[in-house]
């Protein structure tokens, strides 16, 4: 086999690589043999087909799976021979006019991982903002929570429904005076204020009264989840079946017991560890963006272009997609054009980081056990179905690349827990908003602007709705009978209220798909370890 340097610019590496019609033979003659105990074929014994035979059946066959073996083996022996770092799965490519029986052209193109200076990590200062959990945090999400869990009582039938009030309602929904699909409803319980119903629903329930009929007109938002319905006017003619009052729910004991724990005492424990878990993400959150800021402002090295291209393409795809749920798709997307070139140097500083981190990472022992590794492929596995988790976890333990992916973010984690170890920390307390607010500081500093579809990540789990189910949740984990599953178990709560929007479909708020922070960038930024395949496979997979 002969092999060529054809390209050597940069990271960029290209060789030609003939494989001779000789060794491709040996290969077959070897194949040939291996096989020939296993053939059957009439009129011979088996294990006594002559080999002339076995060619003549299978001899086109057996000469593609040797050079595809020739071409594994080739590309194997040119990276240890020229002691390459290969950034990505070389691009392997059997050159036009090739026929069995010649010699093999290979034309094998890769990029190769920079020469990446020792890592200066003495010095690293750092600030650790901290947020107490106090007393008063707790009280005001437990009422927060005890607001999700409202009793609604029965008003006078005179009583004309305020804001806070539920109204219980049939409705019926029509379009041009004829009723649409899904329109038509019993029995909808909506507390007025609540803002679960299209706008203009509610505020025109406000006076309503038990016993009375009315009719309203509404205009479905454009970015309605039924095409049909979206931008038209829509009459509802309602039957009120009752109005009611909520009642006072007091935070005790007997609240506590309603979500399923022992005493108040075990809610106040569970709200104030969730918070606290909370605070610490927020914290490390902060603290990890400095530490990422000062090892990019340290150092500065080519970073292979293929590797930033396939980064860019991840953080371009979520963001086109979050453009495409905006009230304007065409002028979110045009904005997202007009800063490409900035979010082709985040997705160039992510991966210099990530290079970084693995390099500070060998160097000092850091590593993903199997113990952990292997709690990383049932946890991915988990999202299967019973089926597809087996071929899935063999999926990875057979595929570098995958499991690389897999293990990336907790390597990275792992190497920033040995970073915080070294540097010299200062604790200073602040509140939540000034830390929420010097984490958004971050992103500006960083370039990473507000874009439509990903300006600020909604203050980590503030709303009250969301706080009340995830104390349901934590409140449902403590149960003793429950087993732990691998999702949580929805609540019955959670249920209730899914059943309550499919039952009011039409009337109910379809708000666009969420819009997750995707200039979140660093919680996730480096790119330590995986190395994803490209688009291109080797050629030995294609003639396969």
């Amino acid at each position: 086999m002969q092999t060529v340097e054809t390209l050597n610019e940069g990271l960029k590496r290209a060789y030609t690589m003939t494989i001779t019609a000789k060794d491709i033979d040996k290969k077959v003659d070897a194949e040939v043999k291996r096989v020939a105990p296993q053939v059957r074929m009439p009129g011979f014994r088996p294990g006594k087909v002559p080999a002339n035979l076995i060619r003549k059946m299978h001899g086109e066959a057996l000469a593609q799976d040797a050079l595809n073996a020739s071409i594994r083996e080739g590309i194997d022996s040119l990276i240890a021979e020229h002691k390459l770092r290969p950034a990505m799965q070389p691009s392997v490519e059997l050159k036009d006019g090739y026929e069995p029986g010649n010699d093999a052209e290979i034309a094998v193109e890769l990029e190769v991982l920079p020469d990446v200076p020792t890592p200066s990590i003495d010095g690293l200062t750092l600030e650790r903002l901290t947020v107490p959990a106090d007393e008063k945090v707790i009280d005001e999400q437990l009422e927060q929570l005890a607001s999700q869990q409202k009793q609604f009582e029965d008003a006078p039938k005179t009583r004309k429904a305020k804001e806070g009030d539920q109204v219980v309602m049939d409705f019926v929904g029509k379009v041009d005076g004829t009723p649409f699909d899904g329109g038509t409803g019993e029995d909808m319980a909506v507390e007025i204020g609540s803002g679960r119903l299209i706008p203009g629903f509610e505020d025109q329930i406000v006076g309503v009264k038990a016993g009375e009929e009315k009719t309203i007109t509404v205009t479905f938002p454009e970015d309605y989840g039924a095409k049909e319905l979206a931008g038209k006017e829509a009459t509802f003619d309602l039957t009120i079946k009752a109005v009611k009052v909520a009642g006072e729910t007091k935070v005790d004991d007997e609240f506590a017991k309603n979500l399923g724990l022992e005493s108040l005492e075990q809610l106040r424990g569970l709200m104030k560890g969730q918070i606290e878990q909370e605070l610490n993400n927020l914290t490390r959150t902060h603290m990890k963006r400095k530490l990422l800021d000062q090892l990019a402002a340290g150092h500065d090295f080519p970073v292979p272009p293929t590797m930033v291209e396939q980064e860019f393409q991840q953080i371009w795809h979520q963001l086109e997609h979050e453009a495409s749920h905006e009230e304007d798709p065409e002028a979110a997307k045009q904005e997202l054009e007009n800063d490409r070139d900035e979010y082709r140097s985040i997705a160039e500083r992510r991966v210099r980081l990530g290079l970084l981190l693995s390099e500070i990472g060998q160097a000092n022992g850091v590593e993903v056990t199997q113990q952990e590794m292997s709690r990383l492929i049932m946890q991915a596995a988990q999202q299967y179905g019973p089926e597809d988790r087996e071929r899935f976890m063999q999926y990875v333990q057979q595929e570098p690349m995958a499991a690389a992916q897999l293990r990336a973010p907790l390597y990275e984690d792992k190497v920033v827990d040995f970073l915080f170890e070294k540097a010299d920390i200062t604790d200073r307390e602040v509140t939540r908003e000034e830390l929420e607010a010097a984490i958004e500081a971050e992103d500006e500093a960083e370039g990473e602007k507000a874009k439509p579809a990903a300006k600020k990540k909604a203050p980590a789990k503030k709303a009250a709705a969301k706080k009340a189910d995830e104390a349901e949740d934590a409140a449902a984990d403590e149960k003793p009978a429950e087993e732990e599953k691998p999702a949580k178990k929805a609540t019955a709560k959670k249920a209730a209220e899914k059943a309550d929007d499919a039952e009011a479909a039409e009337p109910v708020k379809k708000a666009p798909a969420k819009k997750a922070a995707t200039k979140k960038a660093d919680d996730g930024e480096a790119k330590p370890a995986a190395k994803k395949a490209p688009a291109k496979k080797a050629a030995a997979k294609k003639e396969d």
